[in-house]
């Protein structure tokens, strides 16, 4: 009888080690290994799970493989369709991650019914009859759904085999478990072995497979890293449970862009689609508020006009504090040296707060103008024309640049009936515009000048 053998796992990235080591020699994190007694036999024997699925692989020619043209199983859901680049691919694994209650299950419920395949839906948390309650408020399943509550690998393989099903959903990786490997439901190597065998699975078989996972307190997913270098999507369901709307993002795709977005809002129905996104993130745009502005940006191939707020007040505790919500500090705090240095406002003795409204992050430097012209409105306590728009990157010596895809947001612009947009001279404009006057300015002083001269 072999004897069990103690190894150590990385809680990061997943790799063993021999030996304990306060750094993992992989990833470099520290305090990540975890002790952990595996039987050589079950490691061995864990192969044979892979017998319902073995098919033998054998080189093939380059023009001998048939790609089908890619062919994409498309669900009456254009928001989740745009995000993993026009639909699901057949064969591919999928990982969607998202907080606790966020919504992963009623939006993978949701796909499902609306899809028109046979789709096997494993759960590890709820009952079946929990499933059920929750499919009767969202609508009404447009394929065969089948509903297996169960944890065990092997019996999940078992009825795989059965009932052949074209998506299998898991939900979520964490439950699952394998009598042929130690360890608890959750840890790392069982959710490294679980996750092999489904992928092994949906290449083997051509079905897709779509799995939920947690998140830690740091907001990674739970369990080891390596999980999502091996699927071929990565999607995160993003959100503040305190607010109704939500937010599909790709974090990785084989398959297509990973700069779409998808926008929900979650209803007692289940989660509508925002077909306009501007209905979010504009709410006062007319408004006469000073530390408000709105900026033109782009998320994919999707132009959006959100609403910046800004907040400048005198320090309160000597040093002076820096806050943004959905945009980049490091970021805030090199516009607020630019506007000091280059048109010589002096806020670096203020506290300076930026928030993007919708609860939206937004890496876009076009709005770089958008978060200086609220700040300086804040600062000097004047509201900003509700009809201007702004949309332009500022670099370090104070000057506007171009940015892509300007014909789109104009355009974009201009639909929502704003009459006035700042733009960089540098600017390469195709657009012919009606209704909306293209302002190009070189640098700040210009801006200044043009949004506050009724002021002068």
């Amino acid at each position: 009888m072999s004897k069990e053998k103690i190894v150590f796992f990385c809680k990061n990235c997943g790799n063993e080690h021999s030996k304990w080591h306060g750094q993992c020699k992989y990833c470099k994190e520290w305090n990540s290994l975890k002790e952990m007694k595996v039987s050589p036999l079950k490691i061995k024997s864990q192969t044979e799970i892979g017998k319902y699925f073995k098919k033998e692989n054998i080189p093939l020619k380059m023009n001998e493989i048939i790609t089908d043209n890619e062919i994409r199983l498309i669900v009456k859901d254009d928001e989740w369709d745009r995000v993993l680049g026009g639909g699901l691919v057949p064969g591919s694994v999928c990982l969607i991650s998202g907080e606790p209650g966020i919504g992963k299950s009623t939006l993978l419920l949701q796909i499902c019914m609306k899809f028109d395949k046979k789709i096997l839906y494993v759960s590890g948390e709820e009952s079946q009859k929990q499933i059920k309650v929750r499919s009767n408020r969202i609508g009404k399943e447009a394929g065969e759904i089948f509903i297996l509550s169960e944890t065990e690998t092997e019996n999940v393989y078992e009825q795989i085999r059965k009932i052949k099903p074209e998506i299998v959903i898991i939900d979520s990786i964490q439950t699952l478990h394998s009598k042929m490997v130690d360890g608890s439901p959750g840890s790392v190597i069982q959710i490294r072995e679980c996750s092999g065998e489904l992928i092994k699975y949906a290449k083997s078989t051509g079905s897709s497979v779509i799995l939920i996972g947690h998140l830690t307190k740091d907001g990674n997913i739970a369990g080891p890293k390596v999980l999502e270098h091996m699927v071929d999507v990565v999607l995160s369901f993003e959100g503040d449970n305190n607010h109704a709307y939500r937010i599909l993002r790709a974090k990785k795709n084989r398959f297509g862009s990973t700069s779409e977005i998808g926008i929900y809002e979650m209803l007692s129905t289940g989660l509508r689609e925002v077909k306009n996104p501007n209905e979010i993130f504009l709410t006062i745009n007319k408004s006469k508020m000073s530390g408000h502005a709105i900026g033109v940006t782009m998320e994919g191939i999707r132009p959006l006009t959100l609403e910046v707020q800004a907040l400048v007040s005198s320090a309160v505790y000597g040093t002076p504090q820096r806050s943004t919500t959905g945009y980049n500090s490091k970021r805030l705090n090199m516009l607020l040296a630019i506007l000091e240095k280059k048109a010589g406002f002096k806020i670096g003795v203020k506290d300076v707060f930026i928030n993007i409204t919708g609860g939206i992050k937004i890496e876009d430097t076009a709005i770089d103008l958008a978060v200086v012209a609220a700040i300086l409105s804040s600062n000097i306590n004047i509201s900003i024309n509700g009809d201007t728009c702004f949309c332009a990157e500022i670099d370090l010596s104070g000057e506007l640049r171009g940015v892509s895809n300007i014909d789109k947001r104009i355009s974009e612009a201009e639909r929502l009936g704003y009459k006035n947009i700042i733009v960089s001279n540098n600017s390469k404009i195709g657009y012919t515009a009606k209704n909306i006057n293209i302002l190009k300015q070189k640098n700040l002083d210009q801006v200044v000048k043009q949004i506050f001269k009724e002021t002068d």
